[in-house]
């Protein structure tokens, strides 16, 4: 069987329906349903004059006019004298119950749900039964069937669900019954459980096809419009449009969600778990073969399949700061939304919580804000939340395509293609599927942003970075972990591919030449081989990918000793592993040196300060002809947050194994409390200022007793701190007197170096350091006298991760 349906425009006129009787003609199957709206512009017509009736304007009898002279206007045209008598007799019944129920409305004022769906039912009633007389006058095996007796739904008035138990039952009993080889039927149309007319909703009568084709596994769904398919874009906005010739069925919903009007949104589903073909076909041009809409197409590898718009959206915004981290919140939004029957087009939050923004359809836009008003009226009352906002006459504009969430950079080269010709973005979002891509624009911006869109697409130019990283603890973990959170915005907005091939631990090391899947790196490293520092560089030069990347998380001597011979292999480095740049003055030269003979970018970001742009900010000084002249900094995360957190009721011990707990320190918490990792910060931003200095020639003062610095494990190392609790009190008690605050400072001035802890008076820009803060003042010929300062969260994995993903970009960048 074959199911197909014709819309508006294919019946619009006397003309076009003989072209639809010519196309049913020249089929040679043994069973069709033809399913058809009503004639061009009768549902909106119908709606109109029924809207003044409940008005109580006159004026609607002017409309029923227009409405009964179009039939009957059809009827002669289409059936000679002798067969009119008997269709016309039924027609004018049929509009004389449509008077009665204008008249009703009239009387009343007033336009229920229930009624307007009764009233509209007649655009499709009428045309159907008068194109089924026609075809049968012109010798085809037809005959006329009421959806209404065959589409069960609830009573939904408007846009009812349908039953589809009930309703595939009466069509497999209907369909296996007749005889008759053509059936048609009204599309849109349909009847609740209690018998009482519904509607399927605008663009229904594709619904009723696909119903019918799902309940009768139909060969084939045609659905015949005045359009040859579904296309690139709309060919009436955007002239250089072309058709789709084969798509997939996921494709062809985001394209009709998103105002491709040649298909209903909800068309897709009853075909879709049958997999019943779907073609796009235009009556004015049968030969062309259209759009197939199928399972699982991969459209010949092309990322965008098309750019539509829907148009008429308002955007509602509910933000403030009683928002953050208040559960509920959007749960209240939603449900708001929800019971006053308000489709939400489209979705975005702010990552912070303090604003959520949606699309609605503009008509529903001042009944929304009011519902969301009185919701959230005790938050504006308090200044907790703002009043809703609303911004109305905007449009959606979306890029959609199975491939694009396996290609990288389409949302930036969007974007891009956009801010370049002056179009303004008021709003983002993404499906889950990544198969569409959503912005939200001026509706004056439309056919300049469809034109732009159109002529960048169909092609992408992305960069894949390929990783490899060694050590995956806490900071480790935390870096894999953004960058699985992070890959749709790189590949979206940065136009990068980063993959992580392989990952390394102390135990054991796993490699994936397709990319390992971040969601399960775990399973996938415990079921590695054993890991080998020096197996594991072989691998990476033996795969020799482009644009390769090795990671360092760890804190081994070791893995730093071997960067050279990643960086000579033209394989980048990034690294949160101070020893290299620390080490052998000789030594950090040669890595940068080789960094720069085979272009292989050697960063180290998160060497001081975790993933403040210490270091990166120093560079642009000195590149910019700026010198050093000095530099004050509190550098270690761990002392800092050691020192504020420590007090008179607590102990130094406590404090510290607290801090380990938590990622502040470094696996031996003796490196950051004896100094030593401070020592090699200011060393490394001395080198970075163009000094030549070594370890040893910075002066440490440290505040440990020798018997701390000189144990020998974790457990040596805090049973000792517990011995010299009374030491370390007399120092917070010697700050709390003075009225000052202990900070451990690092300086760098007139090429000599220092660390030591120090009491920080009031009004110092060290004072109000918290928490695990680092901050540095630079001192140069361009900052005299007030410093260059960066402050920030210096240490913990979140921020130390952000830093090395940070100079993953930066390379992604070069």
């Amino acid at each position: 069987m074959k199911v197909l349906k014709f819309g508006g425009t294919s019946v619009a006129n006397p003309e076009n329906i003989n072209k639809v009787k010519s196309i049913v003609a020249s089929l040679n199957d043994p069973k069709v349903a033809v399913v058809v709206s009503a004639f061009g512009g009768l549902t909106d017509l119908l709606l109109q004059t029924s809207q003044l009736a409940s008005k109580q304007d006159q004026s609607y009898k002017k409309g029923l006019e227009e409405i009964e002279a179009r039939h009957l206007s059809a009827i002669k045209e289409l059936l000679p004298v002798q067969s009119q008598s008997s269709v016309l007799s039924q027609v004018k019944s049929d509009l004389n119950v449509l008077e009665t129920l204008l008249e009703g409305c009239y009387l009343i004022g007033e336009l229920t749900p229930k009624l307007s769906d009764k009233i509209v039912s007649y655009g499709e009633l009428l045309s159907s039964f008068i194109i089924s007389e026609f075809f049968r006058f012109q010798g085809l095996d037809a005959q006329f069937k009421d959806s209404r007796e065959l589409i069960i739904t609830d009573e939904q008035y408007g846009k009812a669900n349908v039953d589809f138990d009930k309703t595939n039952a009466k069509c497999q009993a209907y369909f296996s019954s007749i005889n008759h080889r053509i059936t048609v039927l009204p599309g849109f149309v349909s009847s609740s459980r209690m018998g009482n007319s519904t509607t399927l909703g605008r663009g229904g009568s594709d619904y009723t096809a696909a119903i019918i084709a799902a309940a009768q596994q139909a060969e084939i769904l045609e659905i015949w419009t005045d359009v040859s398919g579904m296309y690139t874009a709309n060919p009436r906005l955007v002239k250089q449009a072309k058709c789709v010739s084969h798509i997939s069925y996921e494709e062809a919903m985001e394209l009709s969600h998103f105002g491709a009007k040649v298909l209903y949104p909800p068309t897709i589903q009853p075909v879709l778990s049958k997999e019943i073909p779907i073609a796009i076909k235009n009556t004015f041009d049968p030969e062309n073969p259209g759009t197939l809409i199928t399972k699982n197409h991969n459209g010949n590898g092309k990322t965008v399949r098309g750019i539509s718009h829907v148009g008429n959206i308002s955007l509602l915004s509910l933000e403030g700061p009683g928002m953050v981290g208040i559960p509920g919140i959007s749960k209240r939004f939603f449900e708001t939304l929800s019971l006053k029957n308000i489709s939400i087009v489209l979705i975005t939050q702010a990552s912070s919580e303090h604003s959520i923004c949606v699309g609605i359809a503009d008509d529903d836009a001042d009944a929304a804000a009011y519902a969301v008003n009185e919701t959230f009226a005790y938050e504006i009352s308090s200044k907790k939340i703002k009043p809703i906002l609303v911004e109305k006459d905007l449009t959606i504009i979306a890029l959609v395509g199975d491939n694009m969430k396996s290609h990288q950079g389409l949302s930036g080269k969007m974007f891009s293609t956009l801010g370049k010709n002056n179009v303004n973005i008021r709003a983002i979002a993404q499906g889950a599927s990544e198969r569409n891509i959503s912005a939200v624009i001026k509706k004056d911006d439309v056919k300049k942003a469809l034109n732009s869109l159109h002529e960048t697409f169909f092609e992408e130019n992305t960069k894949q970075l390929n990783l490899f990283v060694m050590g995956v603890g806490n900071v480790g973990a935390k870096f894999l972990d953004q960058i699985r959170q992070q890959k749709k915005y790189l590949k979206d907005e940065l136009k990068l591919n980063v993959r992580v091939v392989g990952i390394s631990n102390s135990r054991t090391m796993a490699f994936d030449e397709n990319g390992i899947a971040l969601k399960d790196w775990e399973s996938v490293l415990a079921e590695g081989q054993p890991a080998d520092r020096n197996a594991f560089f072989n691998q990476v030069k033996s795969l020799n990918f482009r644009n390769s990347v090795f990671v360092d998380n760890t804190a081994s001597s070791d893995v730093a000793k071997s960067y050279a011979d990643y960086l000579r292999n033209s394989i980048s480095v990034v690294t949160c592993n101070k020893i290299a740049c620390s080490s052998d003055y000789d030594f950090y030269k040669e890595l940068k040196q080789l960094a720069k003979q085979y272009n292989a970018p050697f960063l180290f970001e998160t060497n001081v300060g975790a993933g403040l742009p210490i270091i990166d900010t120093l560079k642009h000084l000195i590149a910019s002809g700026d010198k050093v002249r000095k530099i004050q900094a509190v550098l270690s995360g761990s002392l800092n947050f050691v020192f504020n957190t420590f007090n008179d009721s607590v102990t130094f011990h406590d404090v510290v194994k607290q801090a380990q707990e938590q990622g502040y320190t470094e696996p031996d918490p003796t490196i950051d409390l004896s100094g030593v990792d401070v020592m090699r910060k200011i060393l490394i931003l001395a080198r970075e200022s163009g000094h030549q200095l070594n370890i040893e020639d910075i002066e440490n003062i440290s505040f440990l007793p020798k018997e701390s610095l000189e144990t020998n494990s974790n457990d040596a190392f805090f049973e000792s701190l517990k011995k010299y609790e009374s030491d370390f009190q007399k120092l917070y008690k010697d700050a709390a007197d003075a009225d000052s605050k202990l900070k451990y400072v690092a300086q760098f001035e007139d090429g000599k170096a220092k660390v030591g802890l120090q009491k920080i008076p009031r009004g110092h820009d060290f004072y109000n350091l918290e928490g695990s803060d680092n901050i540095v003042l630079f001192f140069t010929e361009r900052y005299p006298n007030q410093p260059l300062i960066i402050k920030g969260a210096g240490a913990g994995a979140d921020v130390t991760a952000s830093g090395i993903f940070a100079d993953i970009i930066r390379i992604g960048n070069f």
